[in-house]
């Protein structure tokens, strides 16, 4: 999975010399909590509503109430802007993407082509991209555990038991936690009743359990 199948494309973007106050209302307008900042074509900043909140009444407050509106609608985010973006091709894998906004400590990823910018990576890309996916969160079905179960012959076997059932596969993954020593097989069926296959799985050698949802 690649950075271009989670990002988001539809971009909105702000010069340098947009009003804090200004911004504030385009981030309010569509539910976004940063913006980026473009001007003449190239990147030069980002915005987001954590450095408005920074930079609003509350750290205003040796100032009258006209005082404080006059100067959240006069002062620009290239005031307050960050200059230091973290961009990413949109042909980098996913997981290279998360690395990076993990180190460099950011809730946002600039997509980029060239100079140009072609979308944004924000923590809730990556979970609607990849764990919901993974998760199966909200989708139908049952899920269940099946211990020790991690190299390929014996996936393959518990696999092989399970479609000889005819039961469909929605996804599945493996938890790996070398602390525990557990390396646990977990895969979510289209089936809601998983008793059938959890009896079909333990009679060929593996402990296996119904796992909620």
């Amino acid at each position: 999975m690649l950075v271009s199948d989670i990002m988001a494309t539809n971009v909105i973007s702000i010069p340098s010399s947009t009003t804090l106050a200004d911004a504030r209302r385009i981030m309010d307008a569509h539910g976004f909590f940063r913006l980026p900042i473009i001007d003449r074509g190239k990147l030069v900043g980002i915005i987001t509503k954590f450095a408005l909140d920074r930079t609003g009444p509350s750290q205003l407050t040796t100032f009258n109430l006209h005082e404080i509106s006059y100067l959240v609608n006069k002062i620009t985010v290239k005031e307050v802007m960050c200059r230091d973006v973290v961009t990413v091709p949109p042909t980098m894998p996913v997981e290279e993407a998360a690395a990076i906004a993990q180190s460099k400590k950011v809730g946002a990823l600039i997509a980029m082509e060239g100079e140009r910018v072609v979308g944004i990576v924000t923590s809730s890309s990556f979970v609607r991209g990849i764990l919901i996916p993974i998760l199966g969160i909200g989708l139908p079905g049952s899920r269940i555990t099946v211990r020790d179960c991690h190299d390929g012959p014996n996936i393959e076997k518990v696999i092989s038991a399970i479609n000889k059932m005819k039961v469909g596969i929605t996804n599945l993954f493996i938890t790996d936690f070398p602390e525990t020593k557990k390396h646990d097989l977990i895969i979510h069926l289209d089936t809601p009743d998983n008793s059938q296959v959890i009896k079909e799985i333990t009679k060929i050698g593996f402990k296996t359990e119904d796992r909620p949802r």
